[in-house]
């Protein structure tokens, strides 16, 4: 597996996971126990987003689409 991607919280790797699962590539989030050990190891790039290697060139073009993605606001009053 290789390193797409350094994100920002739990929560955006999460997301990103969910995404690329969607596109049926598989993700791994690597890391997520060690945001218990700030103060003992340093506050960022903690976190990892990886994929198999046949995979990464495309993860990382979806990974790059989603993040510049503009977000969509349904102007639709409910009723």
């Amino acid at each position: 597996m290789i390193k797409i991607y350094s994100p920002r919280n739990h929560l955006e790797a999460q997301g990103l996971q969910d995404m690329l699962a969607s596109h049926h590539i598989h993700a791994h989030i690597s890391g997520t126990y060690l945001q218990g050990a700030v103060g003992e190891l340093p506050a960022h790039d903690l976190l990892g987003l990886l994929t198999d290697i046949a995979d990464a060139d495309r993860a990382r073009e979806l990974v790059n689409e989603w993040l510049n993605a503009t977000p969509v606001i349904d102007d639709t009053p409910e009723e």
